[in-house]
């Protein structure tokens, strides 16, 4: 770029120049590029590395069944070089299909509306939907039956027949149960156990109807009372 030229990032620039003081309320964020051709998945992580953001992408490409790539920060590309400047450092990160700059097209009279099909932009949506998913759903909760395991087959909850192998849902359930001590989310959960998010979070919600969790308050780690079933 020509040193008097104007930046291809002015606009996160003039944002964050304008909206300052409310970046410290920013939990997460994502500058999406090249989402609409049918390469592989690429997620830039945030400066930080391990953001939330970083880790509910990392987990939800993992679990796609898709082909992806994981890639640390670097200062250079779109915006989130700009949210991820040392003096802003936002859990910014960017999520695209194939990179700027790593197909032929780019940049030249041929970089047009040919590489983008419905499809691709269909199933970025779909990942994207999951992201955001994860990131909602991303509580901590307390066991209060933490000393040993409770009963669950008397609550419907286990198989009644003994052996050594259990569905992933009677797996989780021994995760969720014995790392909800109000310090891991279900994120941690997920990612420790290799567990899909989605599984994690269904057996949560139903531990919870069953009375055997409670659900912390993320921003002040106070149980937030639920009706429990008997």
């Amino acid at each position: 770029m020509h040193p008097c030229a104007i930046p291809g990032t002015i606009g996160a620039i003039t944002w964050l120049a304008r909206n300052e003081p409310v970046l410290p309320f920013i939990r997460h964020g994502l500058v999406l590029s090249c989402v609409g051709d049918p390469g592989k998945f690429t997620y830039k992580r945030s400066r930080r590395g391990n953001a939330e953001i970083d880790r509910a992408v990392a987990n939800v490409l993992r679990s796609s069944g898709r082909e992806f790539e994981l890639t640390d920060f670097s200062p250079n590309g779109y915006d989130e070089r700009q949210y991820c400047s040392p003096g802003i450092n936002l859990p910014v990160g960017c999520f695209m299909r194939t990179p700027n700059g790593k197909f032929p097209q780019y940049h030249t009279s041929a970089d047009d509306l040919t590489l983008v099909t419905a499809p691709a932009l269909a199933e970025s949506a779909f990942q994207l939907l999951r992201v955001i998913s994860v990131l909602e759903g991303n509580h901590r909760y307390l066991n209060l039956n933490p000393k040993c395991e409770p009963q669950l087959g008397r609550r419907g909850l286990y198989r009644l027949m003994g052996g050594t192998s259990s569905s992933n849902f009677e797996e989780a359930m021994l995760w969720v149960l014995n790392l909800s001590d109000g310090d891991h989310s279900l994120l941690d959960i997920s990612e420790r156990s290799q567990l899909s998010f989605a599984t994690v979070r269904k057996v949560a919600d139903e531990l919870l109807k069953q009375g055997l969790l409670e659900k912390l308050n993320d921003a002040s780690g106070i149980v937030q009372k639920t009706q429990n079933k008997k």
